[in-house]
């Protein structure tokens, strides 16, 4: 391991622990820790812990995953504003979570906090750092939607106040299914191939980003938890997150890097729903709370 990084895996293994801690408290139920290695000899190298929490009494599936990974070439997922790296040698480690609740009024959040170092032709480390945070919502909430954005906002304003609007147009961009023409959620904040404030201040970054997590989503977890539902909630959010597997499967940059680096499958897709439908040209009823989220919310908006 580079020494530069040895403060970064600390803090993410800590972070990995605080989540999880706060989650199992409202939950009511452990993760599962379960501890992985890929041993010397393979492409792809090192070490990491996925936490899991299956059927829970919140959360019909919370996973947490830290990783810290070496190899010898890195893939084209990474290097696609870094042409000149291609194929260098590389480690990477980082953070990604992905919670799917059982009540369907309450959102799934997705969060990712990483760092990777890389090296030139001539040898010299690069360094960068990437993640951010978004929500997605089966039913529209706009003092949800602002108190989300509200967070992420506070997480980046003592680094820069160009960066919450920056970081929330890129996040804009990149969360949306270019196949249905439509934003996976209500966005937040998206950076990648991040070192312009240096090392230790875009480290400091990340950990803004990363500790301002819990504070963004569990006050709405605990507004809409035990929002009375039937089957016609549960249906509209089965048929919602179809649209979370499409962009993980198809676009996310996270899940084609851990692939196509030989990354272990289980721990890359652990961010997937547990239960899922979809429905042949299927659309709201016009005027329904249903509807009211394609009209209202999956639309690109300033929330505060």
């Amino acid at each position: 391991m580079n020494p530069a990084f040895a403060p970064v895996r600390t803090y993410l293994m800590d972070l990995q622990q605080r989540i999880t801690s706060a989650l199992t408290q409202l939950d009511g139920k452990s993760f599962l820790s379960d501890s992985w290695e890929k041993p010397k000899g393979e492409t792809l190298q090192g070490n990491g812990i996925t936490m899991i929490m299956e059927q829970g009494n919140v959360f019909e599936r919370a996973g947490v995953g830290f990783s810290h990974v070496t190899g010898l070439k890195l893939p084209a997922s990474a290097t696609q504003h870094r042409p000149e790296l291609n194929g260098s040698p590389f480690e990477a480690m980082g953070v990604s979570l992905v919670f799917h609740p059982r009540n369907p009024y309450v959102p799934t959040v997705h969060m990712n906090v990483r760092a990777l170092m890389a090296r030139t032709e001539a040898g010299e480390p690069v360094a960068w750092f990437g993640g951010g945070m978004d929500l997605t919502p089966y039913y529209g909430f706009e003092e949800d939607a602002v108190h989300f954005h509200s967070t992420c906002k506070q997480a980046l304003d003592g680094f820069g106040e160009h960066l919450y609007p920056r970081f929330k147009t890129w996040c804009d961009e990149y969360f949306f299914l270019k196949h249905r023409n439509e934003p996976r959620g209500i966005g937040g904040i998206f950076y990648d191939d991040f070192s312009e404030l240096g090392f230790d201040r875009s480290f400091e970054m990340m950990q803004s980003v990363g500790d301002h997590l819990i504070k963004a989503y569990l006050p709405i977890v605990e507004k809409r938890m035990n929002t009375p539902h039937g089957e016609r909630e549960r249906d509209h959010q089965l048929y919602r997150r179809g649209r979370y597997v499409e962009f993980n499967l198809v676009f996310d940059r996270g899940t084609h890097f851990g692939l196509q680096s030989g990354g272990r499958t289980e721990s890359i897709l652990l961010s997937m729903p547990p239960l899922v439908t979809w429905s042949y040209r299927h659309q709201p009823e016009e005027g329904s709370a249903e509807h009211r989220l394609y009209t209202d919310f999956l639309k690109p908006k300033a929330w505060i």
